[in-house]
C-alpha cells in the first residue's frame, strides 16, 4: 500500500501537469488550424484576381 501512495505521489502531479498543458494547447491549436484556413481561403481568392472583398495585399494609406 506504501508503494501505490508513493508512485501516485511520483507520478500524479506529472500526470495533472500534462493534461492542463494539453487542455491549453489544444484550444491554441484549434485557433491556429481556424486561422490557416481562413489564410487558405484568402490566397485562393487572391488567385483568382478578386481584391475587393477585405483581402487586399495593398495598405489603404
Amino acid at each position: 500500500m506504501e508503494d501505490f501512495l508513493r508512485t501516485i505521489g511520483n507520478f500524479g502531479f506529472p500526470m495533472v501537469v500534462s493534461v492542463y498543458l494539453l487542455i491549453r494547447l489544444e484550444a491554441k491549436l484549434e485557433r491556429i488550424a481556424q486561422t490557416v484556413s481562413e489564410l487558405a481561403e484568402a490566397v485562393r481568392h487572391l488567385e483568382r484576381g478578386g481584391e475587393s472583398d477585405g483581402y487586399s495585399t495593398h495598405d489603404a494609406a
